[in-house]
C-alpha cells in the first residue's frame, strides 16, 4: 500500500508483486517508486507529457481507467494533465509533505500514487489532474 493510513483497496499486492508486474508491463524507470511510495518524476521527463493520441489512460499498476485523452490538456507544468478524472477512479487525500498541503490522488482500486489535482485548470471543471506519467498507461482508441 502506498501509505499506512490507507484503508485497503480492492486490489492488494505486496512490494515483490508489484515490482514483478510493473516490469513486466515494462513500466518507466522509477514506477515502482512512484506509484507504491509517492515519489514524483521531474517535469518535462515522462512519456505521456506531450502524447496526444486518442484513447483513454488507465492505471499503470491495475489497468483502472482513469482519464479520457479527450480531458487532457497542455498544462505546460510538466507533467500530463487533465481536466476531468472518469467518475470513481480516483480517490482524493490531503498530502501535507513539502511543506505544501496539496490533494493527492491515488487510483480507487490499488492505491497507486498518480500524482494531485490542482483547482487552477480550464473549464468546465476548473481542475488540474496533475499526473506522473510513469504511472499511467495510454490504450489507443480502436
Amino acid at each position: 500500500m502506498t501509505h499506512p493510513d490507507t484503508p485497503d483497496f480492492p486490489i492488494q499486492k505486496s512490494d515483490a508483486e508489484w515490482r514483478e508486474l510493473l516490469a513486466a508491463k515494462g513500466a518507466e524507470p522509477g514506477a515502482f517508486e512512484i506509484t507504491r511510495r509517492a515519489y514524483t518524476e521531474r517535469p518535462f521527463t515522462g512519456k505521456y507529457e506531450q502524447i496526444w493520441a486518442d484513447g483513454s489512460y488507465h492505471c499503470i499498476c491495475c489497468g483502472n481507467h482513469l482519464f479520457d485523452a479527450g480531458t487532457k490538456f497542455d498544462a505546460g507544468c510538466g507533467w500530463p494533465s487533465f481536466w476531468k478524472a472518469i467518475p470513481g477512479a480516483i480517490t482524493e487525500r490531503v498530502d501535507r509533505s513539502h511543506g505544501m498541503v496539496r490533494v493527492e490522488t491515488v487510483c480507487s482500486q490499488c492505491g497507486a500514487h498518480l500524482g494531485h489535482v490542482f483547482e487552477d485548470g480550464p473549464a468546465p471543471t476548473g481542475l488540474r489532474y496533475c499526473m506522473n506519467s510513469a504511472s499511467i498507461d495510454h490504450q489507443p482508441k480502436g
